[in-house]
């Protein structure tokens, strides 16, 4: 199964880079993981908030097929612990999802023709971190998911 995380805009801070490296080198061992960077939109001062949402989601749309599982990484969406979410991602092997694709969106959200596409919400808190740091939870989620699936020592309960 390939898992693909696309984010809008560039990380910006070399701390939370290196920790993104660490677990997506982790994540080779388990399973085919990609790192989609979409550019940040350039002239956004002109833009409405929801003209940015359109854009970006345009951009985003570009990277998604029709095969695809869609998920949103949104503070609506369901919340997991961590060995819940190791149950989904083995669940979706089981049933031989091919790929799926999580999004995380720009600093307004999803336009609502994301919202019609995805399959499904999650939420990784009620809290709201930046979306740079976003990234490094969500990947080192997965590392832990797969982790778990194999039994390894990683994840404590």
């Amino acid at each position: 199964m390939k898992i693909t995380l696309i984010c809008i805009g560039k990380t910006d801070d070399k701390y939370i880079e290196t920790g993104i490296e660490k677990y997506v080198n982790r994540l080779k061992h388990y399973t085919n993981f990609s790192l989609q960077i979409i550019p940040d939109l350039k002239n956004v001062k002109n833009l409405t908030q929801e003209l940015q949402k359109e854009k970006e989601s345009q951009l985003i749309f570009k990277h998604i097929s029709n095969l695809d599982l869609v998920i949103l990484l949104d503070e609506k969406g369901k919340e997991y612990r961590s060995v819940e979410f190791a149950k989904f991602i083995e669940a979706k092997q089981i049933a031989s999802t091919q790929s799926i694709v999580f999004v995380v969106g720009g600093p307004y959200g999803f336009h609502q023709s994301l919202y019609t596409r995805a399959n499904q919400l999650i939420s990784l808190s009620k809290m709201t971190f930046s979306h740079q740091m976003i990234r490094l939870f969500f990947i080192e989620q997965v590392y832990r998911a797969y982790s778990i699936l194999k039994g390894e020592p990683y994840h404590h309960e």
